[in-house]
């Protein structure tokens, strides 16, 4: 039997890795993304193969996450719950196709992943799996008695490690678990499972990675441009990059003024709610801007009913339906939604806010001499509203009529 392993090179998928060799008699594959974690890949691969694989593979996947993943995703001005960006939810899909592709290039018979069993995750690669390869076993060692029993705990874990002279790390390690890739970071666990713990605190100021402290951020502001073209941004500060490039740039910008930090309860897939406290700053920047845009070049109505699917498009994101008919055909109709979505946005960053400081398109449905308050100009006459009003009032006094009968 040979399995396709997601792999981190942590305990528990190095743990899993041992675990799978010994119970299924299986070869081996671990599989590790690089989706802009900025974890350190050096020796990965010898880690993998001194844990018993038979080969490791490590490939960056940061500018498709970019561009097939997020940028689409952002398009859609998804956002799920009113507050999360989906950081975790698009990266994913992503892990799970490339895997089913390793799948079949190796001749795999299965994949397996580290999720806990409790969680969203474990539902998002195994409905990608189903999509892309239904007849690909998955295999979810959390999920089976047998391994719950073996490791009830951490301590099992290390021992089971040092026992087959499997390296990790031992220390104690920090109060929270952490997640990282190129459009966000995630914590939970620990002392964030208190819904009252005060995540921007003192006591947790050490935890974040990408973004500043809105208290510590510059006392200045700072001005950016985002140039959008079809409703992606294409340039940021007037000089044409990459949807990588997009990403980094922001990130940057975004972190050192505080931007993008998100504490939120939120509803888990499985049933139970969850603490999260993530950081984007980039991607909070993007989605603010691409909403200033479209607010220019995008017809009411269009707006209107884009918008009331956007809990329905985040919702199939979080819960894992990336590669889902449905998700497909909301996708199509968003492409067609942005396609006047060009122009420039200008914002100003500041202690953790973002300002619109100016917006302007080639295609802009504002037109001052409409708009303006100053003279009568054939396009609009005001004297048209009073029928307009007329009609619209009359299904109310016909109600109010009624009630005082």
């Amino acid at each position: 039997m040979k399995i396709v392993l997601a792999y981190s090179g942590g305990l528990d998928t190095s743990v899993i890795l041992g675990w799978l060799k010994q119970n299924y008699d299986a070869e081996i594959i671990a599989f590790c993304a690089d989706i802009g974690q900025e974890e350190e890949l050096e020796g990965l691969t010898e880690k993998a193969l001194q844990t018993g694989a038979s080969k490791c593979i490590i490939e960056d996947l940061r500018a498709e996450f970019a561009r097939d993943f997020i940028f689409p995703m952002f398009q859609a001005g998804a956002i799920y719950e009113g507050q999360y960006f989906l950081g975790t939810s698009i990266a994913r899909p992503l892990i799970a196709k490339r895997m089913v592709e390793i799948a079949r290039a190796e001749s795999a018979d299965a994949v397996a992943h580290g999720a806990t069993g409790k969680g969203n995750d474990q539902v998002r690669f195994e409905l990608t799996v189903a999509a892309l390869e239904p007849e690909l076993k998955v295999i979810a060692p959390w999920r089976e008695e047998k391994f719950r029993k073996q490791f009830p705990g951490r301590a099992e874990m290390i021992a089971f490690a040092n026992e087959n002279k499997i390296s990790v790390e031992t220390s104690g390690g920090k109060p929270y678990s952490m997640d990282r890739n190129l459009l966000h970071i995630s914590f939970e666990s620990g002392m964030l499972e208190d819904p009252w713990f005060d995540a921007s605190g003192l006591q947790a100021r050490d935890m974040y990675k990408l973004s500043a402290s809105p208290e510590d951020a510059p006392g200045e502001p700072e001005y950016v441009e985002l140039q959008f073209r079809d409703g992606n941004c294409i340039a940021v500060n007037r000089r044409s990059i990459s949807p990588l490039e997009v990403m980094q740039s922001l990130n940057m910008l975004g972190g050192k003024h505080g931007i993008g930090r998100v504490d939120i309860v939120e509803d888990r897939y499985v049933g139970m709610k969850g603490r999260g406290v993530y950081e984007t700053p980039g991607g909070a920047i993007l989605h603010f801007a691409h909403r200033q845009i479209e607010t220019l070049t995008m017809d009411r109505e269009v707006m209107l009913l884009r918008d009331s699917l956007i809990p329905r498009y985040s919702a199939l994101v979080y819960n894992g339906y990336w590669f889902s008919p449905e998700r497909e055909a909301l996708q199509a109709f968003v492409t067609e939604t942005q396609r006047d979505v060009t122009g420039l946005v200008r914002l100003k960053l500041y202690k953790g806010n973002i300002i619109v400081a100016g917006r302007k398109s080639p295609k802009s449905l504002y037109d001052p001499n409409i708009a303006s308050m100053e003279g009568v100009r054939s396009t609009y006459n005001q004297s048209d509203a009073t029928g307009f009003i007329r009609l619209n009032a009359l299904r109310l006094k016909v109600r109010a009529l009624r009630k005082d009968a």
